[in-house]
């Protein structure tokens, strides 16, 4: 770690300006607990003080409590010395309605007469709950580990062989050790951020994305830029201009069909983006949980760059369940070893061995290509019939996805997302306003619709009432 001058704040006497300085690397992360503090001598000299002025800052806060001294070694942050991290105040505040938790916390609150076309799950009578239950019933006469002990620290190794194969439909040759299950598809992007990013790293990301992409980069306090997202990927030339400018850490996207926009990545985007992100050392992480979704498979990164510099991760909680969850990451070996020890000092392990058994038996019971394709099939008829009744009230789709449940949708002039979102509240409907899906706050006149959960003729009659 290194403190200079830059992270003084001026106008104060000097050890003023050293003690703002540390408490600057405290608040941002960038000092932990335990973390040892430079010398008198190095910080003295970084930052243009002497070090009778560094030895009273750092007496004051040993005094405070916020660092302590160790007799022949130096001076170390103090346990208790960071203050909670609040995902609200590592930013500017944002109005509630454009808060990346916003739609999240109206659907997962919502109550059984509440309307969520913002929502970003299948209703629950979609799911294949016969034979969940039939995988519980299965377990539950089992004794043994399964229903009371941790699993293994990569997870279960049914679950695991079951989606060696699935990838390998994909192209992607993955092996044992390249594989480990986690509690989720978000705690799998969590974990990789907390591998490769520390406070201030720039990643790169879809312009929309996913909104909890935006509110886990800003837990780790991660500066994020963004490129325009197209019909066939990200914006390419805009794509290789950041990279060029920004030298991002990190870019994190979906593959199969994006979120919330339905677009495919062509092959000659996906090419390019791949040499982009050689040519400036940048890692991938690329989110396929829709992919199931998907008529024909398209383009994978993580198979044409062989899980190189490209991590897949996943989830069956949008195909399966999201009670019984279980995610995934893919990635190169001397990743997966960190990860495992990251996995278990957040959350002593991934998924229960029951959660993930359970899913394994669904997954080679026979029944769950069958429930894919009657899903592909009863979202195919309500994706034409759902965006022509939004058509009738003058919004219009942004493109046909291939498959999938989203239709990303521009509003009429005039209106904006957030103010409609509000006033559909009064009529107990949960959208979901574009820009919580922008980091550029540019998609003020789109929403994201569920055609899944678009079925109810309130849900239109509210937006009329809305849009007027």
């Amino acid at each position: 770690m290194t403190l200079t001058s830059a992270d003084s704040h001026s106008g104060g006497p000097r050890t003023a300006t050293v003690i703002a300085a540390i408490r600057h690397r405290l608040a941002t992360r960038a000092l932990g607990p335990g973390q040892r503090l430079p010398s008198i001598r190095a910080l003295a000299a970084a930052m243009g003080v002497s070090p009778a002025t560094v030895v009273e800052a750092y007496d004051r806060l040993a005094a405070e409590g916020v660092i302590r001294a160790r007799r022949g070694s130096g001076f170390y942050v103090a346990d208790s010395a960071l203050p909670p991290l609040a995902l609200a105040g590592s930013e500017s505040r944002r109005p509630r309605a454009i808060d990346p938790f916003w739609v999240s916390r109206q659907s997962l609150d919502a109550d059984v007469t509440t309307l969520t076309p913002g929502c970003g799950w299948l209703p629950a009578t979609w799911m294949p709950q016969d034979a969940l239950r039939r995988a519980i019933r299965s377990l539950a006469r089992r004794d043994g580990p399964v229903l009371s002990d941790y699993g293994g620290t990569r997870g279960s190794a049914a679950l695991r062989r079951v989606l060696q194969a699935r990838l390998a439909g994909l192209g992607i040759d993955a092996f044992s050790e390249q594989l480990l299950l986690t509690a989720s598809g978000t705690q799998a992007i969590d974990l990789i951020c907390r591998m490769l990013l520390r406070p201030g790293d720039t990643v790169l990301v879809d312009d929309p994305c996913y909104f909890n992409f935006l509110a886990l980069l800003r837990a780790h306090q991660a500066r994020i830029v963004s490129v325009p997202m197209t019909s066939t990927g990200p914006d390419i030339a805009e794509f290789e201009a950041v990279l060029a400018a920004e030298r991002p850490r990190l870019y994190i996207t979906n593959s199969g069909l994006h979120n919330p926009t339905g677009a495919t990545l062509s092959l000659q985007t996906a090419h390019r983006l791949l040499n982009a992100a050689a040519a400036h050392d940048m890692t991938i992480i690329e989110d396929d949980i829709y992919g199931d979704f998907e008529p024909e498979p398209s383009p994978r990164l993580a198979a044409l760059d062989g899980l190189r510099r490209v991590i897949l991760i996943g989830s069956f909680s949008k195909t399966l369940s999201a009670s019984v969850r279980s995610g995934y990451i893919a990635a190169r070996p001397d990743w997966i070893e960190p990860l495992i020890d990251l996995q278990i000092a957040t959350g002593f392990g991934g998924p229960g061995q029951f959660a993930a058994e359970t899913l394994a038996q669904v997954l080679t019971g026979g029944s769950y290509r069958k429930h894919i394709e009657e899903l592909r099939v009863r979202l195919a008829r309500a994706r034409p019939r759902v965006a022509a009744r939004l058509q009738r009230v003058g919004i219009t789709p942004w493109l046909m996805p291939r498959g999938g449940f989203h239709l990303w949708c521009r509003l009429p002039e005039g209106c904006a997302a957030t103010d409609i979102a509000q006033a559909a509240l009064a009529d107990d409907v949960v959208l979901a306003p574009g820009n919580v899906f922008s980091a550029a706050q540019s998609a003020g006149a789109m929403m994201r619709f569920n055609v899944a959960h678009c079925e109810d003729a309130r849900i239109m009659a509210a937006l009329e009432r809305a849009m007027t």
